[in-house]
């Protein structure tokens, strides 16, 4: 795989530097203390702010938005950068709502990054159920990215986004080979919605990956927010109990420093 460096920034928010690539996924940049909506009596506070502002970014090529109503998936502070970036790739109903300089895809189509003097990367979206069955009018459509560019040598870089483990995402494994995996975990559960989960737990991302089994399992979206139900702890402890086959392939990496994976 081509040399790829990863700022995990907090949340689900990563900075992805490859081939003079800057790509930003998920920009949640507000300060904590605020409570957000979620919708239908959901809510949620943010208490952990980013490791990184704005100001500190520098230029970004392009934005990657897994959905764009929910605030710990994109916040009032990320969605002002939008406007100063070349693309935004989102869901199709997002793309519509964000205007602009926002493209939609569904899941499985394919847009490409394209700039002078560097290799195009080739996007695509992937499914995903961002809640239990029949939930999808209610938590809105949400879409994973896997990266493709020339050069790679064991895969793709593909970003979960805010899913459950479900049939739609298992077909990833006879679709897409992953080298490194960007996971959305974090066990998201409301008071108001009871035990439904809305991302996935880390037993839900230990099955996954004997699906998939991606050379390296990043996990990010399991801190900051109330209502992640699993943090680092209890990802680990869960993590503790698996083959070693499995546990090998997850790396944390440090919030806010820039890690080559």
């Amino acid at each position: 795989m081509s040399a790829v460096r990863i700022t995990h920034i907090g949340g689900p928010t990563a900075l992805i530097e490859v081939l003079g690539w800057r790509l930003l996924t998920d920009p949640t940049f507000d300060p904590p203390g605020r409570r957000y909506s979620f919708g239908w009596g959901a809510t949620s506070r943010k208490l952990t702010g980013p490791a990184l502002a704005t100001s500190d970014l520098g230029p970004i090529d392009a934005v990657l938005v897994s959905h764009d109503h929910h605030g710990d998936n994109l916040d009032d502070a990320g969605r002002a950068l939008l406007p100063s970036v070349p693309v935004v790739v989102t869901t199709v109903s997002g793309a519509q709502r964000l205007g602009g300089n926002a493209s939609g895809l569904q899941p499985w189509a394919t847009t490409r990054l394209e700039a002078p003097g560097r290799p195009a990367i080739e996007v695509t979206a992937t499914p995903c159920r961002h809640g239990p069955p029949l939930s999808r009018p209610i938590a809105g459509d949400v879409v994973g990215f896997a990266l493709r560019w020339d050069g790679q040598q064991h895969g793709a870089l593909w970003i979960s986004g805010d899913t459950v483990l479900y049939d739609g995402l298992r077909q990833i494994a006879d679709r897409v080979q992953v080298d490194t995996a960007l996971l959305h975990l974090g066990g998201v559960r409301f008071p108001v919605t009871g035990p439904v989960r809305y991302s996935m737990t880390a037993r839900e991302a230990l099955e996954l990956c004997r699906h998939i089994r991606p050379r390296t399992a990043i996990p990010v979206h399991y801190e900051g927010w109330q209502h992640f139900r699993q943090n680092r702890d209890a990802i680990e402890r869960e993590l503790a109990q698996a083959p070693e086959d499995t546990r090998r392939r997850f790396r944390w990496l440090p919030i806010g420093v820039p890690t080559a994976v």
